[in-house]
């Protein structure tokens, strides 16, 4: 029997497609992954395609890794010459080699998002920007997002016109691209758009990776941004032996699934693909293969009152299962306490282990209830989403001095270890090297090798100098013939005095930093004996920046698992719990008080989608009465999520009439009968705000008119309030901030007299 046998009739009729672009929608569970590999090895076998001649690019490690594995088992010999990996890491590659013809040297560093905010935090301090007013998260924020669009800081300036916040995040953008140049750096978003700028501007870079990938897979495509869909079009458009352009390009994705647009995922890429890609062949992959029926139609019942979609619905030949569960709590710590007691019973009585469930949540803050319960029943569990081992303290000193031996144009790593262990060099000293270095235009290393002829350094620059030379050695070192890479840790620890200063503080804190610095040799010495081509400083550098906290979430691990909806993505579980289903928490405030709320709603019920979609055997939903968030208690009806199953399909775990009271308001009533069929379903609406401007606004201080203060955007003018459910929308138009849109309670706007 051959491979291509085993496929569903769907799936076959993707892998045996091999001329022109193809859009493959690709449902939760739906096996895409199957896809992509044996299509890979069918157009190898039986279409004589070159190995190098494909590319393979996902989002995560994880996925690349996995798809890897996948690919090597099926094709074998020659597998190791297709390029399976993500964007980031794709175009680090690309960029490796030909980023010198647009002005860098490809010794460039690799800036994360500490490294970002450093920066950033430089810039402000450099350019009097008040941090007060316009947060650095906000500039860096506004920086991303026009990256995303491929906006540069020359056209984003130009855009600006005459509000005085996006003027200076105009100024901070240009400011932080000439420092990231000046240190021969790129943040992540620079490695997408920079090579599309090589693509745009080196014809030869572009006809050569043209050439090379012939046909080009892309998974999880509605994820993409604007810069990446310009990235594949540009790689995607070479020209065939007959003059023509093929487009052999395969993306798989569901629209359904799109949730990162507060990332930048633009879905308009998936939904108009066939307008892009004129001729595309379209196949819908809708056979789960993971989840019971009964999860699965709760899904299609939720996702069916999305408008801008594309028609689709999953389906399965697996047991119809158990039915959603759905509890109301009367608070948060009941809901804590009620889902890891019944885990915990589960588990005791041998039906389940840890491992095999996953409590997920719409933000990170609402883990913190369930950490302290577990940690009280001791029960073993894994935030997914918490402190990234490569953000630890002592990962990034150390990492900081591998990167200013292989980038000594990177400022902010050289700045992070001047003075750690500490050398007497002090604050004052810095910004004298940094003014001599900006002064100069010269990177702050180069600066410090100057330090004896520095104005005002004349004490300090013998502290200045042992270091310079530390770093010397240790450069010179790394280049002797016949160095291992694998002892530069230990050097570096040895020749900064870092773990003599760790193991003379004695304490348990310290022992665990030696030990994480430990498992980071161990990453080293893992890198060098897996690398592919010959490892390098800069290639461990770059592996080690690429790696998010998804990535190393161990399945075998018999840990809970306590993770956003957003993280779960491409994850699943055979039981999972999916907590805080409330108006206002999820769908978020944000979503529901949006410009565009209709867009947002939608954008959180693919989030409740992906969510249900996780779960294989079991899925239970739930929400509390009252929730304690940012400080205060929230009374919220149950997330108009909950209302969109059909009642047949959920198992209620609380008296009918108190299930019905929960959803009923003067203004709805959500269940007037059982819908037994998707066709006379109508979903729960919110209430639309109703506009009371001018009215008897009760609590509320203020009126249209007034004139009110807010702590951060200063005095300004009433132009609207209006009322939606618990709260206000107020609408202030602020001299120097220009018009904003404000909820009441979270606002605390003052009358001014």
């Amino acid at each position: 029997m051959s491979i291509y046998d085993t496929l569903n009739p769907e799936q076959k009729r993707a892998v045996l497609h091999d001329k022109g672009p193809l859009l493959i929608l690709a449902g939760a569970g739906s096996g895409k992954t199957r896809v992509l590999t044996h299509r890979i090895a069918y157009l190898i076998e039986h279409r004589n395609v070159n190995p190098w001649n494909i590319l393979a690019v996902t989002f995560t490690n994880k996925a690349a890794r996995e798809m890897k594995e996948r690919v090597d088992q099926i094709v074998g010999y020659g597998s190791e010459s297709i390029w399976v990996s993500t964007f980031h890491s794709t175009c680090v590659r690309i960029l490796r080699r030909f980023i010198d013809r647009i002005g860098y040297e490809r010794s460039f560093s690799i800036y994360d998002t500490d490294d970002s905010k450093t920066l950033i935090r430089e810039v402000c301090k450099y350019l009097e920007i008040d941090t007060k007013r316009i947060s650095e998260r906000s500039i860096l924020g506004a920086i991303s997002k026009a990256k995303d669009e491929l906006i540069t800081p020359e056209e984003f300036e130009k855009s600006v016109s005459g509000d005085y916040m996006l003027k200076k995040q105009a100024e901070a953008y240009k400011e932080y691209q000439k420092r990231l140049k000046a240190s021969n750096a790129l943040d992540f978003d620079d490695l997408i758009v920079k090579t599309v700028e090589l693509f745009m501007k080196d014809k030869e870079a572009l006809t050569f990776y043209q050439n090379r990938f012939r046909y080009i897979m892309v998974d999880e495509y509605q994820d993409t941004n604007t810069a990446q869909f310009r990235l594949i079009h540009l790689l995607a458009s070479g020209i065939n032996e007959e003059g023509e352009k093929e487009y052999n390009l395969c993306v798989v994705g569901d629209d359904d699934q799109s949730i990162y647009k507060f990332r930048g995922a633009n879905i308009q890429n998936i939904l108009n693909f066939e307008k892009a890609f004129v001729g595309t062949n379209v196949i819908k992959l809708e056979q789960n293969y993971r989840s019971t029926k009964s999860i699965l139609d709760a899904a299609n019942e939720v996702i069916a009152n999305n408008i801008g979609r594309k028609d689709k619905a999953l389906w399965t030949d697996n047991d119809k299962g158990e039915p959603v569960s759905y509890t109301l709590f009367e608070s948060d710590l009941d809901e804590a306490d009620s889902i890891i007691s019944e885990i915990k019973r589960t588990v005791e009585n041998n039906n389940a282990s840890y491992n095999d469930y996953a409590i997920l949540y719409r933000t990170n803050a609402q883990s913190r209830i369930f950490e302290e319960k577990l940690i009280l029943k001791n029960i073993p569990y894994r935030i997914i989403g918490s402190v990234n081992f490569y953000a630890r303290k002592e990962i990034k000193d150390i990492l900081a001095y591998l990167k200013t031996i292989d980038n000594g144009l990177d400022n902010i790593a050289v700045k992070r270890i001047i003075n750690v262990p500490r050398r007497g060099i002090g604050l004052t000293t810095i910004d004298k090297v940094n003014d001599y270095a900006l002064l100069n235009e010269m990177s702050f290393y180069e600066a410090l090798t100057r330090a004896a002829s520095i104005p005002g350094l004349e004490r300090t620059a013998s502290k200045i100098i042992p270091f310079v030379s530390m770093i010397e050695g240790l450069r010179t070192q790394l280049y002797q013939e016949n160095y291992d890479l694998t002892e530069l840790i230990d050097d570096v620890l040895e020749a900064s005095g870092y773990l003599k200063d760790l193991e003379a503080e004695g304490s348990d804190e310290a022992n665990d930093r030696i030990s994480n610095i430990d498992e980071l040799i161990n990453k080293l010495v893992t890198y060098v004996e897996g690398a592919e081509e010959e490892p390098t400083l800069s290639g461990f550098l770059e592996e080690v920046a690429l790696v998010s906290d998804i990535d190393n979430l161990d399945e075998s691990t018999d840990n809970i698992v306590l993770m956003t909806l957003h993280s779960a993505k491409g994850l699943e579980f055979p039981y999972v719990y999916v907590c805080g289903m409330e108006e206002g928490v999820f769908p978020s405030y944000m979503s529901i008080y949006a410009d565009n709320p209709q867009e947002e709603i939608e954008e959180e019920r693919r989030l409740c989608y992906v969510g249900i979609t996780r779960a294989m055997k079991s899925l239970s939903l739930s929400a509390a009465k009252h929730r304690m968030l940012r400080g205060e208690t929230l009374y919220n009806k149950p997330s108009r999520f909950i209302h969109e199953i059909p009642r047949y399909l959920m198992k209620i775990n609380m008296p009918e009439k108190d299930f019905l009271t929960s959803f009923a308001s003067k203004n709805t009533s959500p269940f007037s009968e059982y819908r037994q069929s998707q066709r006379d379903y109508k979903p729960f609406v919110a209430p639309e705000p109703k506009n009371i401007a001018g009215s008897n606004i009760g609590t509320l201080s203020y009126g249209v008119g007034d004139n009110v203060k807010h702590i951060k955007f200063g005095i300004g003018k009433v132009t609207d309030i209006i009322m939606g459910g618990k709260d206000y929308e107020v609408t202030v138009d602020f001299p120097k901030f220009g018009t904003k849109k404000l909820i009441a309670s979270f606002a605390k706007l003052t009358p001014m007299d």
